[in-house]
């Protein structure tokens, strides 16, 4: 009696979901001065494995100044979405990855950020904006 009932528990933590992300969409704006001549960054990093997500950088300055050699280390454990963006763009939706609800979090840094800017954690929204205006980037769920 107890093999059996533990052999079916064995089964059933197979099927468990481990994904957290639940993103649908991810549409980024610029709200600056549409006369600027400015391009910025937006980095979109879906993480698929626990060690990486644990010692993932915390700071926009460790982000990309690592981010050559994180990518290296990291491999398949991770897809980034880049969107350079102009000033003043009315909007741009992001193409994600197909595996993006596989992911176990889901960050986003921009090159607007402060240098100290934590990576903005966005695994639990469905539709995000993400918007850049002059001070930084505001994130929040559309929906």
């Amino acid at each position: 009696m107890f093999k059996p009932l533990v052999l079916l528990l064995f089964i059933g933590l197979l099927w468990i979901d481990t994904s957290l992300a639940e993103i649908n969409s991810i549409r980024v704006s610029s709200r600056l001065d549409p006369n600027s001549i400015t391009i910025t960054e937006v980095d979109i990093v879906f993480i698929y494995d626990a060690d990486i997500a644990s010692n993932f950088p915390s700071t926009k300055s460790a982000w990309y100044s690592g981010k050559f050699m994180f990518t290296r280390t990291a491999g398949a454990a991770i897809d980034i979405v880049n969107i350079f963006i102009p000033q003043g763009f009315d909007f741009v939706d992001a193409i994600l990855p197909e595996r993006k609800d596989q992911a176990i979090r889901v960050v986003v840094f921009t090159q607007h950020d402060d240098s100290k800017a934590q990576p903005i954690d966005i695994t639990e929204l469905v539709d995000v904006l993400v918007e850049i205006d002059p001070f930084g980037i505001i994130v929040s769920s559309t929906n």
